[in-house]
């Protein structure tokens, strides 16, 4: 039963990009990245404040390097949400686990195999069947802005791995990462127009880091207490939601050949993430004092 929390993320995730599509006639999204970022940031630290993490780490570099992938993916995703059919945007960048298992199979040396190799090249087949017959011309710039998100968020998920073996707690890497988005986003905002918080926004934005929280929450509890490739699989869930949700508010009709791309990637990435090695947890590593 754990594992269905990842259900609810999936849609709460689904959920977000409705409220991102939906700001976008408001804000830019190097804004919508900033708001969604402080709110996680202020309820983070809360929950660390009760549950007395301390935010001093030995560990800074680590996580700047995952604060800043992680970031630059972020806005990245917000800009394809708010150009591109939504579950085009969210299914590029869930090209993440691909990329994860190639810098994993990289950074650990572990060796390729017939059946994983087979899972990947699956998973970048879908992304060309997605990209090319799917986007028009003027959309191609923003589909591989997508893929590079997806990129970027893979190689985020391997530092947020790396934090993990050497025992940071996860609230403080979700700290540091809200933190250098804030930051990141905030000083950006500075140099480009900042736009009025009407009430028609403020729902919006309210709207968006309530479901971004409360998303990164069933997220953190269903990897928990539930099957870690049940999980994993049940992550692309978030594609599905997005799909709907894309046919229901704005009647986004994609065509078969997009369906069957974004078939071949969540198959890819399902596969790939039950066929790459596993490594130590950090339950064998000495956990450093907090």
């Amino acid at each position: 039963m754990g594992s269905l929390w990842m259900l609810v993320a999936g849609f709460l995730f689904g959920c977000m990009g409705v409220f991102v599509k939906l700001g976008a006639a408001h804000f830019s999204y190097v804004e919508l990245v900033f708001y969604r970022s402080f709110f996680g940031l202020l309820l983070v630290y809360l929950i660390m404040r009760q549950q007395r993490v301390s935010v001093a780490t030995q560990y800074w570099r680590n996580h700047l390097w995952r604060g800043i992938s992680g970031s630059v993916a972020l806005a990245l995703f917000f800009y394809c949400i708010t150009v591109l059919p939504l579950a085009t945007a969210v299914t590029l960048n869930y090209t993440a686990p691909l990329f994860l298992t190639l810098l994993t199979m990289l950074v650990f040396k572990d060796k390729f195999h017939l059946p994983l190799t087979l899972a990947i090249a699956l998973g970048f087949g879908g992304v060309v069947l997605l990209l090319h017959p799917a986007l028009q011309h003027d959309q191609l710039l923003p589909g591989l802005l997508g893929l590079i998100s997806g990129f970027l968020a893979g190689v985020a998920y391997l530092n947020v791995k790396q934090l993990g073996v050497i025992g940071e707690p996860d609230t403080r890497t979700v700290f540091y990462f809200s933190l250098t988005a804030s930051i990141g986003s905030g000083v950006w905002m500075l140099f480009d127009t900042a736009h009025t918080i009407t009430p028609q926004g403020f729902a919006l934005l309210l709207g968006l880091g309530s479901t971004a929280t409360l998303a990164q929450l069933a997220m953190t509890r269903a990897y928990r207490v539930g099957n870690t490739l049940v999980v994993g699989s049940l992550a692309y869930s978030t594609i599905v939601f997005a799909s709907l949700f894309g046919m229901l508010l704005w009647n986004e009709v994609l065509p078969l050949s997009s369906w069957l791309g974004m078939a071949f990637i969540i198959a890819g990435g399902v596969l790939s993430l039950r066929l790459t090695p596993k490594h130590p947890s950090p339950k064998q590593y000495p956990t450093p004092k907090k």
